[in-house]
This record gives C-alpha cells, structure tokens and sequence, in this order.
C-alpha cells in the first residue's frame, strides 16, 4: 500500500498559549507544528521518534526553521495542519508544514523546518538508515521553488489573487 506524501491533522488552539490579542503567540506556531509532525509521522509511518530515542539513542533536531505568519490564529480555533518531507539527504530533512484555518480554505501560516539526524550517544550527526532512506524515496514531495522566500511570495501572490 502506498504510503501519504502529505500527512494531516487538526487541533486546537490553547488560551496558554496565545497573546492579549487573542491570537496564537509567534513563538508558539513551532510548537504546534512541531507536535502535528511528531503525530503525522507516527499515524502515517509508525515512526515514533520518541521510542527511537530511548531505544536506539537516535533521533532529529531542528537544524533551521523558517516561518511566515500569513493570517491570525485565534484562541480556540480548529486548526488543520498538513506536512510534507520536501526535500531529503543521508543526514538531514526537510519538511514543509503548513497551517489552515478549519475549512482548509485559508492559509494561516507555512514553515520550513530542516532536520539533523543524530546520535545521541556520541552528539554527533549520523546518516539515517537504509530503511528511513527508503521511506523518504517513497514519500519526498517537492514543491516548485527552491528558497523559502521564492515559496512565502508565491503563496502571498496565490491568496491575493484568489
């Protein structure tokens, strides 16, 4: 059976975690990507990362994260979340996520996030595994542009177009 490019999910925006404006705080849209990822990898794949950490003293850490808040997100708001490995290597990840209002019809926010594979009994990077080689040749999904900037101002031109 062939396995999802694009992993999806929902959730709910949390009161701790939102400004006076009632709005989802910027330094909080990581976490809530973060978390939807942990979740679509485990759903989607049987990956569970934090399995793989104590058992097998390996995991990912966030390399680089690039982000652009396109619409507010509201105190306990349904939020869908989508995500996608964009781009792949023997030692690092791509991932593309993005977040929508309930409906799927708004775009809300979009980030990058790059991911190191890692050991963590030697603090070093490590090259991931012939059968997480083989996964990420499955489900890669690229998008057209090739810098997060060129991506951000296609979306930005898409939504007022539309």
């Amino acid at each position: 059976m062939e396995k999802p490019k694009i992993l999806t999910s929902s959730t709910k925006i949390r009161f701790q975690d939102c400004d006076p404006f009632n709005h989802l705080n910027n330094g909080r849209y990581i976490d809530y990507f973060i978390n939807q990822r942990e979740d679509h990898v485990l759903n989607a794949y049987g990956i569970d990362i934090f399995k793989m950490i104590r058992e097998e003293h390996i995991g990912w850490v966030v390399s680089s994260t690039q982000l652009a808040y396109i619409l507010p997100v509201y105190t306990m708001e349904e939020i869908a979340f989508e995500s996608q490995t964009i781009e792949f290597s023997k030692k690092h990840m791509k991932v593309e996520m993005r977040m929508f209002n309930k409906k799927k019809d708004k775009l809300k926010a979009i980030a990058w996030m790059t991911f190191v594979h890692i050991d963590l009994k030697k603090n070093t990077t490590r090259e991931h595994s012939s059968k997480l080689m083989e996964l990420f040749n499955e489900v890669v999904l690229p998008v057209p542009e090739t810098t997060f900037d060129e991506r951000e101002r296609n979306i930005r031109t898409i939504k007022k177009n539309s």
